[in-house]
Order: structure tokens, then sequence, then C-alpha cells
């Protein structure tokens, strides 16, 4: 049985030695479990694949296949295994299955018709024996890597466990490093240098390794947050802390530990971190505080949450430890004088006419658009911009956090059937940048369901999608060719649906969205004759659709 060596008491007990390096190479990781990622934690180890795809991927641990999903996006191709211990194995961004499971798979696949799919053998279907092939690494699953994501999950609970705590080895001899330190004025009467804005602190480096913060003069209800990050051995990623932990006078006010967590709390990763300087400066600082609506099982039971009431005319030694699951670590120190000075810069907020209480539904509407919050969208209360201007829908500001999504409407009565069909609502980045939203259309009425604030239009879709042959000509002989080719472009709303046939049936084709091309196996189909024709069709979010046909010879 094994322990976080991060932790001097003994977090939890899983099984030692029972699963085992799922790669036939040296364990080096590019990502570790608990890592901040945008708008979730990662659940699992990310495992170099020497920047390549192809490497062996073996069972961890005798079982059977109990899921496999194969999608664009996310994890790619997908293997579960169940064992029988209690808990489940998860191997992402596959390239392939081995020849039994990749057989299994393309009869569902062409029994459906489609690429992506999800099924759940059975028990008895695919049983598997610990250090048996399953698969090869990849990077399937969207704009990846090459690399191989392993997650060991409680199999009643499916919540994703730290896989380090079960033995698994990772040789890793770094410090982690801080390298930010704000502080945080946490009510209107409380100020960090006569400051009640978040402040960067300044730091300097000791000889034994260690930080220390510029003094400070403080009052009120104030805490603090870092940026930083973990190296391992033999590799430069910059990967997350396991453990973090603020006291202040010796006595422990806070901890995280990245040990095991449900999917249904990843979002308030948003809690956990200052989002709003997330969403300003793309730098992600972890709160050494619990805000009041995050519920996250990551945190220890601290004292007061990690929250410090500073008291005129005292004095306080705040510390703060970033640590590695091997025990590695740096602190930095604080030292605070309590003094009540007089607020040079303070927090306000704008008072506009929509005042949110976010324990309500709320409805408003402007011209032909309006906007609906369900209860508890917001996760405090706060007053609410929501203009319209040059047929720009602007809903406050997208660096507010939400805990649920919210329902944007237009009214297009005013347009024609033809225009109608290919409008789409669309968010509107900070450089103009447009993307699709998943649109309903209901007669006059179209909507989306999002869960970020911002600006979002109505954009017309009128360019059909784009197809060319890639790697053969039309009229070519391919009887040598272990592969089909097509590239698949849309300009606009972006492809939804692609169809591929050979002779008027159906064929399973691949698509890659990092090149977009389709690919389609020869070893999928035995052909007799020689003349085939192949038909392909794409059609984008509004409905525009193009078709390319071609003529292929292949002998027998």
């Amino acid at each position: 049985m094994v322990s976080s060596q991060g932790n001097a008491s003994l977090y939890s007990t899983y099984p030692d030695n029972y699963f085992q390096n799922p790669l036939d190479i040296p364990l080096i990781l590019s990502g570790t479990f608990g890592e901040l990622r945008t708008n979730h934690f990662h659940a699992g180890l990310d495992l170099k694949t020497q920047q390549r795809d192809g490497l062996k991927v073996v069972a961890s641990a005798e079982g059977y296949v109990s899921r496999i999903k194969i999608s664009h996006w996310g994890y790619g191709k997908a293997i579960y295994i169940t064992h029988p211990n209690g808990y489940t194995t998860v191997y992402a961004h596959l390239q392939k299955f081995n020849k039994r499971i990749e057989a299994y798979i393309k009869l569902k696949q062409y029994k459906k018709e489609s690429f992506e799919i999800h099924v759940f053998p059975s028990s008895k279907e695919l049983i598997i024996s610990k250090n048996e092939l399953i698969a090869f690494s990849g990077s399937t699953g969207g704009f990846v890597a090459p690399h191989l994501h392993f997650e060991i999950r409680d199999t009643k609970t499916e919540k994703p466990i730290n896989p380090l705590l079960f033995g698994i080895h990772v040789d890793d001899s770094k410090k982690p490093r801080i390298n930010s330190l704000i502080g945080y004025s946490l009510d209107n009467n409380s100020h960090i240098n006569g400051i009640n804005v978040p402040l960067q602190l300044s730091m300097i480096n000791l000889k034994n390794g260690e930080l220390r913060a510029s003094k400070i003069n403080a009052f009120g209800k104030i805490s603090f947050g870092i940026s930083g990050y973990d190296q391992l051995d033999g590799a430069y990623n910059k990967n997350g802390f396991y453990n973090l932990s603020m006291l202040v006078n010796g006595n422990k006010i806070y901890e995280f530990e990245a040990s095991s967590f449900a999917f249904s709390e990843s979002k308030y990763i948003n809690l956990l971190i200052d989002y709003e300087r997330f969403e300003n400066l793309k730098q992600r600082i972890q709160k050494c505080y619990i805000e009041p609506a995050n519920k996250l099982s990551l945190y220890t039971k601290p004292i007061k949450n990690g929250y410090l009431n500073i008291e005129d005319g005292l004095n306080y030694t705040v510390e703060i430890i970033a640590k590695d699951f091997k025990g590695n670590s740096q602190k930095v120190t604080i030292p605070i004088i309590g003094k009540k000075d007089a607020i040079k810069i303070r927090s306000e907020s704008k008072i506009t006419p929509y005042k949110i209480d976010h324990k309500q539904f709320y409805k408003f509407q402007k011209n032909n658009i309006s906007v609906a919050f369900p209860k508890y969208t917001f996760y405090k209360d706060l007053y609410l911009d929501f203009e319209i201007k040059d047929s720009i829908v602007n809903i406050h500001t997208p660096t507010v956090p939400l805990n649920k999504k919210y329902t944007l409407t237009f009214d297009v009565s005013n347009y024609s059937e033809n225009q109608k069909r290919q409008l789409y609502i669309a968010s509107i980045g900070k450089k103009g940048k447009t993307n699709y939203k998943t649109t309903i259309k209901k007669d006059s009425i179209f909507y989306t369901s999002i869960k970020k604030l911002g600006s979002f239009t109505l954009l017309t879709d009128n360019l059909n999608p784009k197809i060319r042959l890639h790697n053969f000509k039309n009229e070519q002989w391919l009887t040598h060719f272990k592969t089909l080719k097509v590239k698949i472009l849309d300009d606009e709303s972006g492809i939804n649906s692609y169809r591929g046939e050979i002779d008027g049936k159906w064929i399973l084709m691949e698509y890659n969205v990092k090149n977009g091309v389709l690919t389609y196996n020869f070893n999928d189909k035995t052909f007799i004759k020689a003349k085939h024709q192949l038909k392909v069709i794409v059609t984008d979010n509004v409905g525009n659709s193009t078709t390319i046909n071609a003529t292929f010879f292949r002998k027998k």
C-alpha cells in the first residue's frame, strides 16, 4: 500500500504494484494529475511517447474492455478496462487498437455508419490479460501532440484517482517553482499596502532556494494566490503542483491536494483560479482561499478556508508551500504588519439596470434579442451589462465564471426563409474572431445555450464546404495504395458532418481535425472488380453541402 510522499500524514491507501506502466519504455510525464486546464482538471497522467505515434500500449492489469469511445475531439480513440479490484483504467488519444478490438469496433462503426462511436462491451466480450497489447499510442482527439493519456478511476463512482498513489514510479528530483504572488483584499474595508484590488507582490530568492516577499502593511480580510509549476526528471514540461498549503504563524489554514475528484466538480476550477486574471492575462493564479460557492473535494478540511483577518498592531508570518508528489517543495514567506491605513485604490463595481440575485431566474430583452439566466447561473450577485450595438449583443464580460448555461435568443422574423437557412449564432473573441455556437432553429426563433459571457451576433454562411482529392487523382490506379485520402475544409460555420461511399456503400473515413484529411483504409474491403466510384459529401453547420465524385481503379 502506498501514500503520497507530499503529505506527512497518510492521506489514503491504494493497492501498490497492481497496475503497471502501460508503455514498454521508461515512464516520463508531460502532464500530471490534477493540473489546471481550461475549464477542467487533468484527470490522469500524460505519458511521453518519444514525440511519435505507434508505441505499443499494454493493459496495466487484467480485466475486460468495458467501454470504447471514438470521437474527433476530447479523448480521441479511447479504451476503458474494468479490473476485478474495483478500479478502471483509461487509455486515450490512441492511434489504433489491437486487431481483436479493431475488428470488434469496426463492425459497430459499419453498422452505425459512423466514425464516431461509443459502445459498452459486456464483461465476456473482450477479456484482457495483464501486459496484453491493447493498442498503439497516438495523437487523436483534436490538436493533440503524440502521448498516452492514462487514468485510474474508481469503477463505482467513476472518480479519477491520481495514478501515482498506486505505486506507479516516476523519477522526480526537481523542486516546484513559484513564479508570481498575488495579494487579495476580500471586502470593502480591507487593504494590502493601501490597495483594495488584487496586488502583485515582489519576491526575492534566498540562498536556501526558498522565496521571501517584501514586507507588507495590511488590514482586514485578505488572502493570497500564486502561479508556478513543477517539472519532473527527463522533461521540460511545466506541470501542476500536487499539494499547495498556506500557514499563518505556523498554523495551516488552507490545503489543496491533487488526489481524486468527481468530473462534476470540474467547473469549480474557475473559482479555484483567479478567473478574471486568467481571461485578461492568460495567467493561472491558484487561490489559497476557498470561495463560498466552491464545492471542490480536492481541499483538505481547512481552518477559515484560507482567509486571514489582519488586526491593527499585530504581526503575522504567512508561508505558502508548493509540493510535488515526491515531497520536493518550494516555500514563499510573507511578513505582514497589521496596519489600518487609508485606502488609496479601491475596487469599484459598475452599477447597471440589471441587478442579479444569483439565486433567482432572470430574463432580459432588448430589440429582437433576449437572454435568460436560470437560478444559480452566477456564483454570486452582480450588476449585469447587457447592451446591443451594431447587431452585436454584449452580455457582460467573459471575465466572470458561470455555474450553469444560459440561453441567448434571437427573433429572426424579419429574415426571409432562404436567409434563415444560412444564419447562425456566433461568439466574437477579443481579436474579432468568430466561432459557431450550436444554433437551435424553431420557426422565427433562433437560440443557443452557452456557458460563457461575452459578445455574440448573427452571421450568414453562404459558402459551401471545400473538398479535394489528397493522395490520388481522378481515374488513377490505386492497386498498391494502403489508404485513400480526401481533404475537406469549411471557412465559415464549420464542418458538421461528412459521408464517404465507394460504389454506393458507406465507408469508414477517419477525420484528422489537425490537417482536415479524411482517410479510408483499403483493408476494410475486398475489391472484386477494377473500376470503382468514390463519393464524398460534406455538410457545414448551416446545411450547405458539397459533393465530390471520383473514379479510381484497383486490381483484385
